[in-house]
């Protein structure tokens, strides 16, 4: 028995394969709206800044008067701080670009982010890549102030610290992503953020020489791995500076197991293999919440 009435066509609907061209073009769509946001965003901009900027010539002025007969040895301990300086920017702001991971989580966009056909990975690989970039570029707004604490403008030592930068910065965001993965508020995240990354600026020897240092905090800034990071930076810029091998000795002098001085290309690559292990992390987060 029949009715008069048609069943309606069933739409087809064709979701396109992931493909490694699908997941390079993600990436790139995720880095450029890292950009976006940060060019967009002039007040994050400024605030970020205003934090390195009162501790290099507020603080570091301030600091310079009481250590100026001490073991600085002549150098202006502005100059000393300038590279922990760089890397509390990058770090600071790396964090910054990781947390929005939290803010399109509660927006919604991040649920659109992952039902798109593009592997998991490539969307973190992006998020990553622009954070480091994004960190980077605040970075170079100190270091266009080197003049300003007796560093020089060399092209080669400008070349490395954006290297250095990037690279921290990178490993940064990837641990930030990590967090940032499991959590569902910006007040969670930014607490833990605060819990985690503050000690790790201020045990790395961004602040403070690590020479002739207690047991106990030199046993603290070894193990902390933004040492492996504020290291190679200090190290980078004191090879440029013109000062006694005294002072060089007191300000910069690298970072030692036990009776082992270890070299800067092997922090680089802690810090590279910390950043890819991080990454592998913050992949598999995200995995698991598909």
């Amino acid at each position: 028995m029949t009715t008069g009435v048609t069943t309606p066509g069933v739409v087809r609907v064709h979701v396109p394969r992931r493909s490694v061209g699908h997941d390079l073009r993600a990436v790139k769509i995720v880095l450029h709206r890292e950009m976006l946001r940060f060019v967009n965003d002039r007040s994050r901009m400024i605030s970020t800044l205003i934090q390195p900027v009162l501790w290099l010539f507020v603080m570091g002025t301030g600091l310079s008067t009481l250590v100026s007969q001490g073991p600085s040895m002549g150098v202006d301990f502005r100059t000393f701080m300038y590279p922990g300086v760089i890397a509390m920017t990058v770090i600071t702001t790396a964090m910054f670009s990781a947390g929005s991971i939290v803010w399109d989580r509660e927006f919604g966009f991040l649920r659109e982010m992952l039902v798109a056909p593009v592997s998991r990975s490539s969307i973190v690989i992006g998020k990553c890549l622009g954070g480091g970039i994004v960190a980077t570029v605040q970075g170079v707004i100190i270091l266009a102030m080197a003049g300003l604490v007796h560093v020089p403008y060399s092209p080669g030592l400008i070349l490395t610290l954006l290297g250095e930068m990037f690279l921290a910065s990178f490993t940064i965001t990837a641990f930030g992503v990590s967090l940032a993965a499991r959590m569902k508020n910006m007040q969670s995240f930014f607490g833990i953020m605060q819990m985690a990354i503050m000690p790790m600026i201020f045990l790395s020897g961004a602040m403070f020489p690590l020479a002739n240092l207690p047991g106990w905090l030199a046993f603290l800034t070894k193990i902390n791995p933004l040492t492996y990071a504020v290291d190679p930076m200090r190290h980078a810029v004191f090879t440029h500076l013109d000062v006694t091998p005294q002072a060089m000795q007191a300000l910069n002098p690298g970072v030692h197991w036990f009776d082992w001085h270890v070299p800067v290309g092997v922090e680089l690559i802690i810090i590279a293999a910390m950043g890819a292990a991080l990454l592998g992390v913050a992949i598999a987060q995200f995995r698991r919440d598909g």
